[in-house]
């Protein structure tokens, strides 16, 4: 087969998003031969349509494009329901809306604690610097870390998504054993010494029963290993998207600055703008035609979010920022069906504060040095020098 488009290394956010644009266009459901070959779809209803349906589009053979499970299965991301469920049970009460709102307070001081040094010195990269750093600690927060655990985290998280990155097979095998090792620790101590499960995501996960029995001990770890890095890379993605944006659209930032009602919308369009993910797989479970395309069970398919909430079928005006859209809540940068992101509220949470905090913190924003920016499966900066303008 031909290949319909090419990955190309060292490839720009805006050189991903013109392809993206293009096969809209030429070839919506596309295949290439890049990173072990998949099919990408990239029209909203193709995605929404196959994001929902996991009877005949499955998470649990490979979740993300390209492949970098290989030291386990990790729930609920790797899970199709009802196996999937009552890990899900387990932890939506702890990322409800109300519980998430009660923990702005922390989230606003962490934010700070990580924004300070930037602003102490005028600038710096904001992504390695600043964006990278905070979501670490509010998750070791959310997961009641003892400082020794917590220090480890800020080291082997980003060491995890470097390797990612650098799609490191070997690399990405390592760092992720010693996440397993750190879930280990953090689950022998929550069983010699538990919390309540309304505060506790681990404690939730051990007491959690399904038809009388306690979860399996390695899903439980897989489990807590997924959690540690899973709400890492996308607020540190995101939170660079919108800063570059600002620095691109000093009106925009005036605007924001002096309105702080504005923020939500704004938090939701960005979401659609720059949407961090365009990697998210499933595995059709036997053949299957979209898009007039014939696709066989077992071929990996990439849900490209961050195209479908530029698809001019659903959006006006796709690629202009606007606070007034009334089909905001079409956006797909959770996701969509029974894998819609478990930790959306956090994450909204997460990005409004940190975008209200970088725009009181300076009158405006200067891209000063080299941009670099994520490969499959994220999309956006992860590198971003900046000079904070007074």
């Amino acid at each position: 087969m031909t290949p319909d488009f090419d990955v190309p290394h060292g490839e720009t956010a805006e050189q991903a998003r013109h392809t993206h644009a293009e096969l809209r266009g030429r070839c919506p459901v596309a295949h290439t031969d890049a990173l072990g070959g998949f099919w990408a779809l990239t029209r909203h209803a193709d995605i929404a349509r196959v994001a929902a349906d996991h009877t005949r589009f499955s998470t649990t053979v490979q979740n993300v494009v390209p492949k970098v499970a290989f030291t386990g299965r990790r729930p609920p991301l790797h899970l199709d329901p009802p196996e999937q469920t009552p890990y899900r049970a387990a932890l939506n009460p702890l990322l409800s809306a109300e519980r998430v709102a009660a923990l702005e307070p922390m989230v606003r001081e962490l934010v700070r604690d990580a924004l300070a040094p930037l602003v102490a010195q005028g600038g710096g990269d904001l992504c390695g610097d600043f964006s990278a750093r905070f979501p670490v600690r509010v998750f070791g927060r959310w997961m009641n870390l003892d400082a020794r655990l917590e220090a480890q985290l800020l080291s082997a998280g980003p060491a995890f998504i470097r390797a990612v990155q650098a799609f490191d097979g070997e690399a990405m095998k390592r760092t992720s054993l010693v996440l397993y090792d750190m879930a280990r620790a953090l689950i022998a101590q929550r069983k010699a010494r538990p919390l309540p499960v309304d505060q506790d995501p681990v404690s939730a996960l051990l007491a959690t029963r399904v038809a009388g029995a306690a979860l399996p001990d390695e899903m439980v770890v897989g489990t807590v290993r997924q959690v540690l890095v899973v709400g890492i890379v996308a607020p540190m993605v995101m939170v660079g998207s919108m800063a570059q944006h600002l620095a691109r659209d000093p009106v925009l930032h005036r605007r924001l600055r002096g309105d702080r009602a504005c923020l939500p919308a704004a938090v939701e369009e960005f979401l659609r703008l720059y949407t961090p993910y365009r990697g998210f797989a499933r595995t059709p479970l036997a053949d299957v035609v979209l898009g007039g395309r014939s696709i066989a069970a077992g071929e990996p398919i990439a849900l490209t979010y961050a195209s479908a909430n530029r698809d001019a079928a659903v959006f006006a005006e796709p690629d202009t920022f606007r606070l007034d859209r009334d089909n905001i809540g079409e956006h797909l940068a959770f996701g969509r069906g029974p894998h819609f992101c478990v930790g959306a509220h956090l994450a909204r949470l997460e990005l409004r504060v940190a975008l209200d905090e970088l725009l009181q913190a300076c009158a405006g924003l200067e891209i000063t040095g080299e941009v670099l920016y994520c490969p499959y499966p994220e999309i956006g900066p992860y590198q971003l020098p900046v000079r904070l303008l007074s």
